[in-house]
């Protein structure tokens, strides 16, 4: 089987490469996914897929097969943007390969393993892998923007709830099983303004918050470690303060903080740990941010930005029959089970709806929001075989499971 794989894989090659080049070619910032979503689905109808359809929020979804089980391989369509064109040696869209690599913006955030799968699907089907399974391909919207939100409306408005599910963001091909969750938080302190001539007549805000800054930074000091996810974190990443003028003492000071949340921490905890700092600061607010931009269809689906930490068991038969799919193409054991230091949609997928997942990508998780973004092009030939025998490897771990 494992030559049969890598054989159908090699005669795909330039076809895959040729699509990769054509989406990153292709801008997609969050809400903004119309045309690159529209080029995946034309691509997953040419290549046979048995139904290919579009959500509310305007995610991808391609099917395959029709066995008892469902699994599902997620990549998210949406990108970055560029940020200091400066800093590129190229033009971000330019796509082409260069040197055995391919080059462009989401190259490996995570084109990538989106043009794999999507080209894996095809491979299924052509090689019979699908006795097993129902295999859904999704291109989903609006990660850059709001991580697993596209997932959230999936399995709530959509009802997709599949028996596993695959996320293709950049793994250097090696198999991650977790990730820490996340929060967006404002903290704001009220103040009273005077003029700046006299600051003795107001209430400064500012001042008001430079501790609540330095208690933060030593919060983070002592949040509680996992020893897979590692340990949370909480940081200042925005200060902004409202006055009548810039000679004028500020009524108004806001943090935002980034924090991110390791097993065993929860909304609640978190936000009691920043109720200890800012107790003494009367009317104090201390808020969890919403999302609520409209996707590219026009439809707005708000969501509270709290994302829960997610970590699949290391004896899962998951998390086996993708170790034993690396061992089968790759002569090599995987390296153990690893986890994304960055948030991806399995927030929503395991974290909040209890489906089972691992990670499985090609290209590197720093190369991620960075600058001169490009992707190994062998690693699209293996990560799209690895995609096409897992669902094999698993159903037969599954038949063995007592």
């Amino acid at each position: 089987m494992k030559s049969k794989v890598l054989t159908a894989t090699a005669a795909i090659e330039q076809a895959l490469s040729r699509f990769l080049i054509d989406i990153i070619s292709i801008p997609s910032l969050s809400c903004q996914e119309r045309d690159v979503a529209r080029r995946i689905a034309e691509e997953m109808e040419s290549l046979g897929y048995d139904q290919v359809r579009f959500d509310g929020l305007g995610s991808v979804i391609g099917r395959i097969g029709s066995g008892p089980r469902t699994l599902v391989f997620d990549g998210h369509i949406d990108t970055v943007d560029v940020g200091n064109r400066e800093l590129w040696d190229f033009e971000p869209y330019d796509s082409r390969e260069v040197n055995g690599w391919i080059r462009g913006r989401g190259a490996s955030d995570q084109k990538g393993g989106v043009a794999a799968m999507v080209y894996a699907g095809k491979l299924m089907k052509d090689l019979g892998m699908l006795e097993h399974f129902t295999v859904y391909v999704t291109g989903t919207v609006m990660e850059e923007d709001c991580d697993g939100l596209c997932w959230q409306y999936l399995v709530d408005e959509e009802g997709l709830q599949p028996d596993f599910a695959v996320i293709t963001e950049p793994t250097d091909l090696g198999i991650y099983r977790g990730q820490r969750g996340r929060m967006e938080i404002r903290l704001t302190a009220p103040g009273v303004s005077a003029h700046g001539s006299a600051p003795e007549r107001g209430d400064n805000a500012i001042t008001k918050m430079a501790p609540v800054v330095q208690a933060i930074d030593a919060l983070n000091d002592h949040l509680i470690d996992d020893p897979f996810l590692g340990k949370g974190s909480v940081a200042v990443t925005e200060i902004s303060s409202l006055s009548p003028s810039l000679c004028a003492i500020p009524d108004a000071c806001t943090l935002h903080l980034d924090r991110r949340l390791t097993w065993g921490e929860t909304e609640s905890s978190a936000l009691d740990e920043l109720r200890g700092i800012m107790e003494s600061i009367a009317g104090a607010r201390i808020e969890v941010l919403d999302y609520d931009r409209a996707a590219y269809t026009g439809r707005t689906y708000p969501a509270r930005k709290t994302f829960p930490a997610w970590k699949t068991d290391a004896d899962h038969v998951l998390v086996r029959a993708a170790e034993e799919t690396h061992r089968t193409l790759f002569d090599a054991p995987s390296r153990s089970a690893g986890r994304w230091t960055f948030s991806t949609n399995g927030v929503a997928i395991c974290g909040r709806s209890g489906i089972p997942a691992v990670g499985f990508g090609p290209g590197q998780e720093a190369m991620a929001h960075a600058p001169n973004e490009g992707i190994p092009k062998d690693h699209l030939v293996r990560a799209a075989a690895f995609y096409a025998l897992l669902p094999r490897t698993l159903g037969y771990e599954l038949d063995a499971t007592p």
